[in-house]
């Protein structure tokens, strides 16, 4: 057993292990994760170890007991790290592998003083339990006392995960002497434009002028009537359809939840039209690609509906993104909510840059639709066959 294996029994099996950081890569070129955390963590009631891979656009994670944890720590350091740093409740080691795979091992004074072990921890919103806000209270998410509904908590989650991406999103905005504009094609309820609305005008103090739309006239009604009671003077509410819009001539940012179908398209392609910076999408129904996909290969695939429902739905949304790119934006596909909530639940961001490979992002879009045979796109109709002929 050598110094690392050592160390690192010496370490789990005390159980007073707070966190491992692995880093430093050996090969730089490689395409994979380029940082793993891992921390100890009790889920129903049994030790284990959370790992976290680090991706550029992604993070992934899975829990091991014991003996895989410490198979797979030994593993990373043989293979992909140079560097790993264990924090304990009694002190801190530091591994440095040398280009010849020699280990070099530094203990320190520890830096962290608590063992969270706790896998369904208190998670700290931008919009707090217990705290009153208006909006939530209004649209009977939270009762008087700012206590949040317990049959309404999905929802509390959902508006709170929608803020941590619109959080990340703002400052890319151009916010310099200038209202910004929002568009939300297909608001619906309107849950998450007034929480947009209460983030960026009440917490942010930003000068906006957000805009729903949806083709419910009871539904654009009554919220705007609930705006109008709240006194948020920026928000309001317009009956039509997504294609048909045209009461503004610039838009910052583009939102679109839920949108069935080709609806979607018809925001995104609005929003690039616009050029606006960013745009966060979570497609809902998608039907188009469900009688276009053709490929003898994937016949096993194709041949069960369930599946083929599935598929269509995920190369639409990567098309979408694709489409995106070509556009000249820079393009992540997020989990937007838990699975167990609703399988409508990736989240396409997008934002405005000069950093895109659109050659690159070409050639993907016509290889990509060559392997499915997919021929008559609606979101190439606004463009035409320009898109990825340029």
């Amino acid at each position: 057993m050598n110094d690392i294996e050592k160390l690192l029994q010496e370490v789990f099996n005390k159980q007073k292990l707070i966190l491992v950081v692995l880093s430093n890569l050996k090969n730089k070129n490689e395409a994979s994760f380029t940082k793993v955390d891992i921390k100890p963590v009790l889920i129903k009631n049994q030790l284990k170890y959370q790992f976290f891979y680090y991706y550029t656009n992604k993070v992934l994670h899975k829990n091991l007991n014991l003996y895989e944890a410490l198979s797979e720590i030994n593993g990373l350091l043989d293979e992909k790290f140079k560097q790993g740093m264990l924090f304990t409740s009694d002190a801190d080691f530091q591994i440095l592998i040398s280009k010849k795979g020699k280990a070099k091992i530094l203990k320190k004074k520890p830096t962290k003083s608590q063992i969270e072990l706790s896998h369904n921890r208190t998670k700290n919103y931008i919009l707090e339990d217990g705290t009153k806000v208006d909006f939530l209270m209004r649209l009977g998410v939270m009762n008087e006392n700012g206590k949040v509904v317990s049959k309404r908590y999905d929802k509390f989650k959902q508006i709170n995960r929608f803020l941590e991406m619109v959080a990340d999103v703002i400052p890319k905005l151009n916010k310099e002497s200038k209202m910004i504009n929002i568009l939300d094609f297909g608001c619906g309820k309107s849950y998450l434009t007034f929480a947009l609305y209460y983030y960026l005008v009440n917490i942010l103090e930003l000068d906006v002028n957000i805009i729903g739309l949806d083709l419910k006239m009871d539904v654009i009604n009554l919220c705007n009537e609930v705006a109008e009671d709240l006194g948020y003077n920026n928000l309001r509410f317009i009956h039509g359809d997504i294609k048909d819009y045209d009461g503004l001539d610039s838009v910052d940012m583009v939102v679109t939840l839920h949108a069935c179908d080709n609806a979607t398209d018809a925001a995104l392609i609005k929003a690039v039209n616009w050029n606006a910076q960013a745009i966060l999408s979570v497609p809902c129904c998608q039907h188009e690609f469900y009688d276009k996909i053709d490929n003898r290969m994937l016949e096993p695939m194709l041949q069960h509906g369930i599946i083929k429902e599935k598929l269509s739905s995920l190369v639409t949304d990567s098309l979408r993104a694709n489409f995106l790119e070509i556009m000249g934006y820079n393009v992540q596909l997020l989990e937007f909510i838990d699975m167990e909530h609703t399988p409508k639940n990736i989240l396409i961001r997008a934002l405005k840059s000069d950093n895109v490979d659109k050659d690159k992002a070409i050639r993907t879009y016509k290889e990509f639709k060559e392997f499915w045979n997919l021929k008559d796109l609606y979101i190439e109709r606004e463009f035409g066959r320009k898109l990825y002929e340029e």
